[in-house]
């Protein structure tokens, strides 16, 4: 396998560090939206993640509670299919886009990509059917032709144990080639997924804040637990990453800092 992966930075946010974890400096800390995208080099090209909308977001009450809380930094120039472009790549050309989760800072540029195939756990499936306020998702957000975009939806019974490196996990071989390993990782949202890709990179989503933050996330303060899925769960996940991380695995949550474009050299 000899695939590229590419990150891009489509928007940000920021937050203060004391206000998520015990015991932490107060630090307000700025926060990218990364999006990933795995050319394989046989026309596949998959984009993990879309990052936040540009322009004026259409998501009424809960949409103003959200960026009051977290007040996301959006440019013209931050949308994924800018970023795609002036990396060389025409969006059109994306074939799969897969959803870590449904938050707006992951699903923002969704509504660039039509003629995708939509990549998404049963979880995420189950939140578009029945959305709550502590799940996060923004009416409005996705485009209108999304419940009839093409998709495939991995059931939870998918999800089959294996070992990475040592460590057990559950994944779903997205081509059955093991270029591409869509990993469960419960607790964020409901569903939530990370992705493997090349057996070298664990894209993985939410699972923590920041790659350096993961050994903080059993010091959470009540307000940033509370508004997890699954806590426990969030803890466990937190763990296994870390785990792989030991292990060799290069580690990448969605909000790194991530200072190079391309992450399989």
């Amino acid at each position: 396998m000899n695939g590229r992966l590419r990150h891009h930075a489509c928007g940000s946010t920021s937050h203060d560090v004391a206000s998520m974890f015990h015991g932490a400096p107060r630090e307000r800390r700025r926060f990218p939206s990364g999006v990933f995208l795995y050319d394989g080099g046989d026309g596949r090209r998959v984009l993990f993640d879309t990052g936040y909308a540009t322009g004026r977001w259409r998501t009424g009450w809960r949409g103003a509670v959200y960026r009051r809380l977290l007040p996301p930094q959006v440019d013209d120039e931050d949308d994924v299919a800018s970023r795609l472009r002036q990396d060389g790549v025409d969006p059109a050309s994306v074939t799969h886009v897969v959803l870590s989760h449904l938050h707006p800072d992951h699903v923002g540029g969704v509504r660039r990509f039509p003629g995708a195939t939509f990549v998404v756990s049963e979880g995420l499936q189950r939140t578009l059917t029945a959305s709550t306020l502590r799940s996060g998702v923004l009416p409005g957000l996705l485009p209108a032709w999304f419940d009839r975009a093409t998709k495939r939806v991995l059931r939870d019974d998918e999800f089959s144990p294996r070992t990475v490196h040592g460590v057990e996990v559950a994944a779903v071989d997205l081509f059955d080639d093991g270029s591409y390993l869509v990993m469960d990782l419960p607790g964020h949202a409901d569903g939530h997924v990370g992705a493997l890709v090349e057996g070298r990179v664990l894209l993985a989503g939410d699972a923590a804040w920041g790659r350096d933050l993961l050994p903080e996330v059993q010091r959470l303060r009540a307000v940033p637990r509370a508004v997890q899925f699954d806590a426990d769960a969030y803890l466990r996940t937190a763990h296994t990453v870390s785990l792989l991380a030991d292990a060799g695995v290069r580690v990448v949550c969605s909000h790194d800092p991530v200072r190079e474009t391309d992450l399989l050299t």
